[in-house]
């Protein structure tokens, strides 16, 4: 895995994925940044978001649970000594489908965060990581 970042002015770089994806990261503006890209711990958690949703998708799929939809919504809370570091992150799935079976959902929320999504292991290591979720029958 390969990511390069380049400076192009204030706190502000362009980041580039061996994958070939493109993006931009940069500091608030009043830590001098130029309010154009997206923040470091943002992008943590989005990384948790995406991470434990393409497996919770997946292991759902997989057990022919009928989801038509799945949103993912993270907050962190950044501890007041370590801004750098999050104290508490809530995670909340709301999964969209037919008949969606809830102990199929908290199995796969359970084998995502312990087993297969590399950003709940490491976040969890700071942070209190706390689950909910919600299913929303259609049809």
């Amino acid at each position: 895995m390969r990511a390069e970042a380049t400076l192009t002015g204030g706190l502000h770089f362009d980041v580039s994925l061996g994958s070939g994806y493109r993006f931009e990261i940069d500091a608030a503006p009043g830590h001098g940044g130029e309010g154009r890209g997206a923040r470091p711990m943002e992008l943590l958690l989005a990384g948790l978001a995406g991470c434990t949703g393409m497996d919770v998708a997946d292991i759902l799929r997989k057990s022919r649970q009928d989801m038509t939809g799945l949103q993912v919504v993270v907050e962190g809370e950044r501890a007041q000594d370590y801004p750098m570091v999050f104290t508490h992150i809530r995670v909340e799935y709301i999964v969209r489908g037919h008949g969606i079976s809830e102990d199929a959902l908290q199995r796969a929320i359970r084998l995502s965060e312990e087993k297969y999504c590399s950003a709940s292991a490491m976040l969890g290591k700071t942070a209190r990581i706390e689950t909910s979720y919600r299913i929303i029958e259609e049809g």
